[in-house]
């Protein structure tokens, strides 16, 4: 079987072009073709000087790293090492998927004038094995990227927080809302909005079942409830559809925001009473915002952070 080296070369070149596209497009870098063309013109005369076996140093693990290296450095130009390591990561696993739909394709389609002389994939139409395989590859890559990243970043800012309120104390998952902007009027005080489903723990019942009473002045008159009156503040926002809405809020003793590092305790907060579902997902029944990570201001509360 006659081999053409330019073949080898020009198949190599479009495989790995689109391996590094899809890394760039994947990681949103931007894109320079004359320098993805490059560094998949270095891939493909590796594979050329590796099938004609120039120097057995080539097919060494520590060359295909350094080869690698190269290619996602000419493609890329990372500014630093945390850079670099992160799109050869990347680099990697888009090689390793798109190889494998290239290995699928080649088991269903079973060609019988295909075959591998050191490490390089020979044939007479595995190119365009190669460039499907790849494409399929980019695909399944993408979405699984997309998926991925989608699932961290919503991971990423929930919180477990737990609320005090004298003897009392609920946990529950708060949701870090960057437009969570709301505060008390008067104090200064941020505020954490809370479902109303999950304050039962530590709220009188009948206080949390009359809430628009309370919001219009219809104070509930027994001893449990009017032990909190003096907490409550009305907390005013506005929101898609509702100029001026209200909010029934009171103020707790400490609430704790627990990360993955440290606990942040906030001794003066004001927590609002939200009567509806959050979320349907139940992923979270509170939002709070960016002043419960960042500690706040002096004149605004307290918090104690401990490591």
């Amino acid at each position: 079987m006659t081999i053409y080296l330019d073949i080898v070369l020009i198949e190599n070149l479009c495989m790995n072009y689109i391996i590094l596209f899809a890394t760039g497009f994947i990681m949103k870098l931007k894109l320079h073709h004359i320098r993805l063309a490059i560094s998949g013109l270095l891939g493909g005369a590796y594979a050329i000087l590796t099938y004609i076996q120039v120097l057995p140093l080539f097919s060494t693990m520590g060359i295909k790293i350094l080869l690698s290296v190269a290619m996602v450095y000419i493609a890329f130009m990372p500014k630093n090492v945390k850079a670099m390591l992160k799109q050869l990561v990347v680099f990697y696993l888009v090689s390793f998927a798109m190889g494998g739909c290239a290995f699928a394709l080649l088991y269903f389609v079973k060609p019988e004038d295909i075959f591998m002389r050191n490490g390089v994939y020979i044939g007479t139409y595995p190119l365009k094995i190669a460039l499907l395989g790849g494409i399929v590859g980019f695909v399944v890559m993408y979405i699984a990227f997309k998926v991925l990243k989608t699932k961290m970043s919503k991971k990423a800012l929930i919180y477990d927080i737990e609320i005090k309120l004298e003897e009392k104390s609920v946990t529950l998952k708060a949701m870090l809302d960057t437009g969570n902007m709301l505060k008390d009027p008067i104090t200064g005080i941020p505020v954490i909005v809370v479902e109303k489903s999950s304050l039962y723990e530590i709220l009188p019942k009948n206080i949390l079942d009359n809430v628009e009473k309370v919001i219009g002045g219809e104070w509930p008159e027994d001893e449990e409830s009017m032990k909190y009156r003096a907490r409550f503040r009305m907390i005013p926002f506005r929101s898609i559809g509702k100029e001026n809405g209200m909010l029934l809020g009171f103020k707790v003793d400490e609430v704790k925001v627990i990360t993955d590092i440290n606990e942040i305790s906030h001794n003066k907060m004001v927590v609002c009473i939200h009567q509806t579902k959050l979320t349907k997902a139940n992923t979270y029944s509170a939002l709070m915002g960016l002043d419960m990570l960042e500690g706040g201001k002096e004149n605004e509360f307290i918090a104690d952070v401990k490591i």
